[in-house]
């Protein structure tokens, strides 16, 4: 059988086609063999570009969203915690908070799995083509507060609010100033009824005010939070804390033997 013409894949290339030129290639070839109508050929590269186009996408909101490395669900130890609501974290897995605008909150002492859970959910909303943002609060505020100008804080700010799930980890593990606290309500605020955003903490709402001594906005904050929010208690001891013991100790180098000579 004759290859296609390298120019025909170079054309379809030219006209836009994201696909690999070996799949193109290999389309083309399968297609000749099995004497496809000009149809069916039409119809198969239309959905070879749209998986190519999917895939490439995909790589680009991932790369934005951050999420980092985590360990996916089917890792996720469920008979760990004294009390989480299963129920309730696997309709979040429909993600139809997200297409409501509504808020998640993941609350918890540390090392109980907020985080992970979390991350899965925004590795969720990216596999189904939403938009997606994952930080530590403290890294985002670090970020916003550096920014020299209003215009460059404005900009920056697009970060945060224009995701259609921004995910905040870690709430309550670092102290911010009343500035900080502005820029949070900001966020949500802007974010309000519009888009999605998780928080991931170990304090109650009433302790929020703590992590932002002298902020006049926090009751507002989490009032706009809590107005349309999934509230995912976790009631267990670390995990990690847990599990450290079982760890596998490093084992110390044998020590050298002393040739004849030497000894």
């Amino acid at each position: 059988m004759i290859a296609p013409p390298v120019d025909v894949i170079d054309r379809l290339r030219t006209l836009g086609f994201r696909a690999a030129p070996e799949a193109l290639r290999s389309l083309l070839e399968s297609s000749t063999r099995g004497r496809a109508s000009p149809t069916e050929l039409c119809e198969r590269l239309v959905e070879l570009e749209h998986r190519a186009r999917d895939a490439t996408n995909l790589d680009r909101r991932t790369r934005v969203a951050t999420l980092g490395t985590f360990s996916t669900l089917d890792r996720f130890d469920w008979n760990h915690p004294r009390s989480i609501d299963k129920p309730l974290y696997e309709q979040l897995l429909t993600l139809d908070f997200l297409a409501h605008g509504h808020n998640v909150l993941l609350r918890g002492q540390s090392g109980v799995g907020k985080t992970t859970l979390a991350q899965n959910l925004g590795l969720t909303a990216l596999q189904q083509g939403y938009t997606v943002r994952f930080t530590t609060l403290a890294s985002a505020l670090a970020d916003l507060l550096k920014q020299e100008s209003l215009p460059a804080l404005d900009r920056r700010l697009r970060r945060y609010l224009q995701p259609d799930l921004l995910i905040l980890d870690e709430l309550g593990y670092l102290p911010c100033d009343s500035r900080s606290g502005d820029l949070l309500y900001n966020i949500i605020s802007q974010r309000h009824e519009k888009r999605a955003t998780v928080i991931t903490t170990n304090l109650s709402f009433k302790q929020w005010g703590t992590v932002f001594p002298g902020a006049a906005c926090v009751a507002a904050l989490v009032d706009r939070f809590v107005q349309h929010c999934h509230v995912l208690d976790i009631d267990a001891d670390s995990w990690r804390q847990k599990h450290a013991g079982q760890a596998p100790q490093p084992t110390a180098p044998a020590p050298k033997r002393k040739s004849a000579k030497s000894a």
